[in-house]
């Protein structure tokens, strides 16, 4: 896990007392759990792992506003944070805030880490969030989310998870900090979504990839056995 990763689990870890991040919810609902998603996902819905999976959401028209802002050759969120890729770090792209981010060379080929996230995504999430980050009948599509929602409230929900109850409905996140086939490569499913969310990454497994580093492959090895 990276340095930067590690520092972030920690501040969240701290502010798990904490109230619940305002804006779009990362949920499902406890009335309908959806099948085994990881290691976390089973203790934190009813205990029903032979639940059937969300129903899928229908293809949605693309957005009519640009999701992304040009400004001064840089990459800017509706929330305003820059997702202009600056430095390359353990084989990941990051802005120059320390922000995990993506990168599309000219003839299409997504970094290594993006298509990292698209197959984590594919694995461990589409289930409760549905296939290329469009949502489903009970959870918000998550490409659309990270517009929206820093980075680092991304992770606090990812890691402790999250719970909304109202008048229509209960809505549970389960918590994925101590998975680690998700956490580990968390920052790629958020570059991966990122990508999905401005645009710039078609539906469905990226045509073309980079090669994966040795340096994704020593970060890699050391999250996963540590």
């Amino acid at each position: 896990m990276t340095s930067k990763t590690t520092a972030s689990l920690l501040a969240i870890c701290v502010a798990c007392a904490a109230s619940a991040i305002a804006g779009t919810a990362l949920a499902q609902t406890a009335e309908t759990p959806p099948a085994q998603a990881g290691a976390g996902a089973a203790a934190a819905v009813s205990g029903d792992a032979q639940q059937q999976p969300a129903e899928e959401a229908p293809a949605e028209e693309e957005d009519e506003t640009p999701a992304v802002a040009a400004t001064d050759g840089k990459l800017v969120l509706p929330n305003g944070q820059d997702i202009t890729p600056d430095h390359m770090e353990n084989g990941r792209w990051y802005t120059a805030e320390d922000i995990p981010t993506y990168k599309i060379a000219e003839d299409g080929a997504v970094d290594w880490a993006t298509f990292s996230g698209y197959r984590r995504y594919s694995a461990e999430c589409h289930v409760c969030h549905g296939p290329d980050g469009e949502g489903s009948t009970y959870a918000p599509a998550l490409r659309k989310s990270v517009l929206t929602m820093g980075y680092y409230d991304f992770l606090e929900i990812a890691a402790s998870g999250k719970q909304e109850v109202n008048t229509a409905a209960n809505l549970v996140m389960p918590a994925f900090g101590t998975n680690k086939n998700v956490w580990c490569y968390i920052d790629d499913i958020y570059a991966y979504l990122l990508a999905r969310g401005t645009g710039d990454l078609p539906r469905g497994r990226p045509a073309k990839r980079e090669d994966k580093s040795d340096e994704f492959v020593a970060q890699e090895d050391s999250c996963m056995s540590g």
